[in-house]
């Protein structure tokens, strides 16, 4: 269960992806972007500290960008490289926004959302101490995989795929995603949402 907060955001998540995609070496749009949010969904974090978000954006002509966030806070150290800036959040205060290849709280989540052929979490807001459900635009789809958990990153390329490197596996993300599905992948976390009915990879452990 993801636990989300009523809450005023600055800048917002779409700004501050706009001003940092265009320096990504698989990003192939405008140099500006006007970005849109085309759909999103949430990983639990166990311990509770690491926010956890795949999104997808586009610029409302059909160009989709898969990028996955984590949301903490305090930085987290060496992976400066990976921050796409900070914001002010009117709850949790100040959060610093990473590109989710370059945290190993993600690695290891998706990691396990594949392997148990999981779904995205259940997303509640707390209004006047009670929780209230939102619905997800996003259905997320583990595959499964008879695979050992990773239990470090050891290193991350960034391209299209981008691809994380860990003691176990390697995890590839899909940053255009545009690759169905075959019924026969294992391994491999699946996104469809309104508009895109027919499932799509995101990302494939190997």
């Amino acid at each position: 269960m993801a636990l989300l907060h009523k809450a005023q955001i600055n800048p917002g998540k779409l700004d501050l992806v706009a001003a940092w995609l265009p320096g990504r070496p698989w990003y192939d749009g405008p140099a500006a972007p006007a970005l849109v949010r085309v759909a999103a969904a949430r990983f639990d974090d166990p311990a509770g500290e690491v926010g956890l978000e795949t999104m997808l954006v586009g610029t409302g002509d059909g160009l989709v960008w898969h990028v996955p966030l984590t949301y903490r806070g305090a930085p987290l150290e060496g992976a400066e490289e990976w921050l796409v800036g900070t914001t002010e959040h009117s709850v949790l205060g100040t959060r610093w926004v990473y590109d989710a290849a370059g945290d190993p709280v993600y690695a290891a989540q998706l990691a396990a959302i594949i392997r148990a052929a999981g779904h995205q979490a259940v997303e509640e807001f707390e209004i006047d101490g009670e929780r209230v459900p939102r619905e997800t635009d996003t259905k997320l789809t583990g595959s499964g995989a008879d695979v050992a958990a990773p239990t470090a990153v050891t290193g991350v390329e960034d391209g299209e795929p981008t691809v994380i490197t860990t003691d176990t596996v390697t995890i590839s993300l899909n940053r255009v995603p545009t690759t169905a599905v075959d019924p026969a992948d294992a391994g491999v976390l699946t996104a469809c949402w309104s508009g895109q009915e027919v499932p799509v990879v995101l990302a494939r452990l190997r």
